[in-house]
């Protein structure tokens, strides 16, 4: 007899949520993560005394909204702020504000409004169709599965729904680069910057580079399901992570923290359990594992437990990412040219011309410092004063283009980029330096340490056409379930791909009940 039905390896969102559907489908569960709390990337940590951030994820814009209400993450204590606009800074103070469909700016003219609002119903229309695949396991190609083929039907149904001229921009759009689309759709370049930002943020992509028009189709098509808009959830993300652990133990999920597994154990050829650091052994009919595949299958299975040709494949699959987070304490609310108190509480972003953030990009590519970076700035103190002391803010901001090894090492490169980064924030606030307690740089190596991600990609590996939909993370595990029996996936290494989605999590659990191996 078995401990478990499933044993779930990793207590992020994935897993939680992953945990929460089996549960609720009368299976019993066990969700093992070596942190110390739930969330994985959705998590809040004091990184000064009595200042608090979000220390990965900080905005909640994708979480898909059937979740939400399956879950009942209200009742578990999830309370959201008002929808964010996003205000790229300009440094002579010419903001430009996206809201919704509308983007305002004195240097904006009609025409790049009315551009605009084409533009968001264009990539809404490509969501929806998109939206197909999210849905629902991703279809193979050559097999004779009527599951598959039906997803493809209604695939072809919504191709053919957009009408010709539109199934060929989507077909034209999705292979290229957002550069090049942004120079065919606008004049403004803080507005074509202001795209390429959302187009490239968690990897290793420039906006002239390929998939970047894909990627931005995945955070559209996580938006579009969601229909929350950009929002920053009160608490922290840690509460995000608190609220999927209390309704995934409210379902009689069994949650161990701190416990760290040591490996995949087989028997034969099925996957039989798990053993923990500690050498305690727990056995389960499968495993589901919410951690990135490169963890999963080299770390804690091992190659020498699967064929040669998905060893290989497992090896090749590709983790970079050039994301970092800059946390600042601060004793007193920052002063941004040309912004009023409301706006400071919004999503701030700092894009250079697209020529320029191509230019940032090219010193990481040698694991150099480049002198110039990309910001996505939040100060969540604003609405939410438990993350300070009073009258005191934080300010958090994911850093873009920031290797993951420098050449020089981080023991000397820490230090100066933290404060290069504070200078570089400074140019649209004067007064931030002058304001600052304490300030942490959390690089893509940190995460990797801190977070359990191969190479401090929360998106569990690149975003890129041939590492996603039905290639995701690659073939032989396409499906959830993975080439070695037992074995399945439920992180954000699988289908649809990275972000605070949901739906890994959700789609693998619906797979696992729909195929019987807790029968």
């Amino acid at each position: 007899m078995t401990d478990y039905d499933a044993i779930v390896i990793g207590a992020g969102h994935n897993g939680l949520i992953c945990a929460s559907y089996l549960a609720r489908a009368k299976h019993t569960v066990l969700v093992i993560d070596a942190r110390l709390v739930p969330g994985g990337c959705a998590s809040t940590r004091e990184f000064a005394e009595n200042y608090r951030v979000s220390d990965c994820a900080q905005w909640l814009s994708q979480l898909d909204k059937t979740v939400v209400s399956d879950l009942q993450l209200s009742g578990a204590g999830l309370v959201l702020s008002d929808p964010k606009s996003t205000i790229s800074l300009q440094s002579d103070a010419s903001h430009v504000t996206f809201d919704g469909d509308t983007v305002i700016g004195a240097t904006i003219d009609n025409e790049d409004v009315t551009d605009y609002r084409s533009f968001r119903s264009q990539m809404r229309r490509f969501a929806k169709v998109l939206a197909t695949l999210y849905n629902g396991r991703p279809p193979k190609l050559v097999e004779r599965n009527w599951t598959d083929r039906i997803t493809l039907l209604k695939l072809g149904l919504g191709l053919k729904m957009l009408g010709k001229s539109h199934m060929q921009d989507l077909m034209r759009l999705a292979l290229i680069n957002i550069y090049d689309v942004m120079n065919e759709y606008f004049k403004h370049p803080a507005l074509k910057s202001a795209i390429a930002l959302d187009a490239i943020t968690g990897s290793t992509m420039g906006p002239r580079s390929p998939n970047t028009v894909f990627s931005y189709l995945h955070k559209a098509t996580g938006e579009f399901l969601s229909e929350s808009g950009t929002r920053q959830v009160i608490g922290g993300m840690g509460a995000l992570g608190s609220a999927l652990a209390s309704s995934a133990e409210a379902a009689g999920v069994e949650i161990k923290l701190g416990c760290k597994v040591k490996a995949i154990k087989k028997t034969g050829h099925a996957v039989s359990g798990v053993e923990l650091i500690d050498g305690t052994l727990l056995s389960s009919k499968i495993v589901v594992s919410s951690a990135d595949p490169t963890t999963t299958f080299k770390s804690m299975l091992g190659y020498a437990q699967m064929e040669a040709g998905m060893a290989k494949r497992a090896e090749l699959y590709r983790n970079r990412c050039g994301t970092a987070k800059l946390h600042i304490a601060l004793k007193a609310l920052p002063t941004f040219t040309g912004l009023n108190h409301a706006q400071l509480s919004q999503r701030l972003i700092i894009a250079p011309p697209m020529d320029d953030m191509e230019t940032a990009l090219n010193p990481m590519k040698y694991s150099e410092i480049s002198d110039q970076h990309l910001f996505d700035i939040s100060i969540p103190s604003i609405d939410d004063p438990s993350l300070s002391p009073e009258g005191h803010h934080v300010l958090s901001a994911l850093v873009h283009y920031v290797p993951f090894s420098p050449n020089v090492g981080w023991d000397e490169a820490r230090q100066s980029l933290t404060d290069q980064l504070i200078n570089e924030i400074s140019a649209y606030a004067p007064d931030l330096k002058s304001l600052v307690v304490a300030s942490e740089l959390v690089t893509p190596a940190d995460f990797e340490r801190t977070h359990h991600v191969t190479g401090g990609n929360w998106h569990h590996g690149e975003l890129s056409i041939d590492q996603a939909l039905m290639m995701r993370p690659f073939p032989g595990s396409t499906q959830y379930k993975t080439a070695v029996e037992g074995l399945y996936l439920c992180g954000a290494g699988a289908h649809p791909g990275g972000g605070l989605l949901g739906l890994p999590g959700r789609n693998a659990a619906k797979e696992i009940i729909k195929g019987g191996a807790l029968a």
